[in-house]
């Protein structure tokens, strides 16, 4: 399924849209390059879940912002050149059952947590704010996934 998003306002909804249908155990594993809208997709998420204030922890690499369920938001760009061991150390699924992840630049280290997943693909499109979005539904969890 792709969708074609024309402002970070229509990015923001789409969060909002992907978050309403998520559950605890859920993982969204992002991926597009920086300043593609990851952050501001995972914004629109978490206030699915009343949740604000969202931002990137590149440096700090995960922010658990506590609730029901708990929301997780995974910044895994400074483990790129690492072993996806080093992703699994880090003790994440300890915190599966009671809490929805979103995780940006997880495409190499989903595996460690989960084989039930929903990757979303941000590229760029021809305008500055244009972006094609791309989900791949990965596991039977996301068969009746819809927006």
């Amino acid at each position: 399924m792709n969708i074609q998003i024309n402002s970070p306002e229509q990015m923001f909804e789409l969060g909002e849209k992907i978050g309403r249908q998520l559950k605890p155990s859920d993982v969204v594993v992002l991926n597009g390059e920086l300043g593609a809208g990851k952050t501001v997709l995972t914004q629109g998420i978490a206030s699915a879940f009343k949740i604000l204030g969202v931002t990137s922890p590149t440096f700090v690499i995960s922010r658990i912002h506590k609730g029901n369920p708990n929301f997780i938001h995974i910044d895994a760009y400074r483990l790129l050149d690492s072993n996806p061991s080093n992703f699994a150390d880090l003790d994440f699924e300890s915190y599966l059952a009671s809490s929805v992840f979103v995780i940006e630049w997880g495409k190499d280290f989903v595996s460690t947590l989960t084989d039930q997943y929903l990757e979303i693909n941000i590229d760029r499109g021809q305008k500055d704010d244009q972006r094609q979005v791309e989900f791949v539904m990965v596991g039977d969890r996301w068969d009746n996934f819809k927006l």
